[in-house]
């Protein structure tokens, strides 16, 4: 028997039959599915110090379990020293299994690790059924050794669906497990 990440089996189980009557799709394949998430960090400072971009990476690296790239500047900016082509930031796409498996960690052991913690906004919905979040300190992430931090920093969370409305889309990640704020 091949291993399916406990999220998946959920998504098929009970999230689809609940998405399925609440929306009354008269197909299985209508269903929004979890696409790709996508996490992304931009270093401001890298320009004075290269040696950022590889920690920003390291650390991505560390908290997916997936090779993490740098990203590079499309642009000459003088006020801020960049010339085109430098790196500024770092990023990972995560697909399939190991997507689930960061949501599952992220749901249960990194978002109880924040702060104050009482939901996260419903109001990063950009209209076409994706969510976006900003997450201020990466050490929420168990995976990260707060000592080996040299600089606290966060990072952006994009979770891409198949869904065609923000609605649609945030029924999905509810069901998933993401605790929005209660209005």
């Amino acid at each position: 028997m091949a291993y399916v990440p406990r999220l998946k089996q959920e998504y098929k189980d009970r999230v689809m039959s609940a998405l399925t009557e609440e929306f009354s799709y008269s197909n299985i394949m209508q269903v929004p599915k979890l696409e790709k998430i996508v996490l992304s960090r931009g270093v401001g400072a890298a320009v004075a110090d290269k040696k950022l971009i590889d920690h920003a990476v390291d650390e991505l690296t560390m908290i997916t379990g997936q090779k993490a790239v740098s990203t590079i500047s499309k642009k000459d900016v003088a006020s801020f020293k960049l010339r085109k082509g430098m790196p500024i930031g770092a990023k990972v796409t995560l697909r399939g299994e190991r997507m689930y498996e960061f949501l599952d960690r992220f749901i249960t052991s990194s978002l109880p690790r924040v702060r104050d913690f009482n939901g996260i906004k419903a109001t990063g919905f950009d209209g076409r059924g994706n969510y976006n979040l900003g997450i201020t300190e990466q050490i929420i992430f168990p995976e990260i050794d707060i000592d080996k931090v040299n600089k606290i920093s966060g990072m952006d969370i994009t979770f891409v669906t198949s869904a065609p409305t923000d609605k649609e889309a945030k029924s999905l990640l509810t069901e998933l497990g993401l605790p929005f704020k209660k209005n």
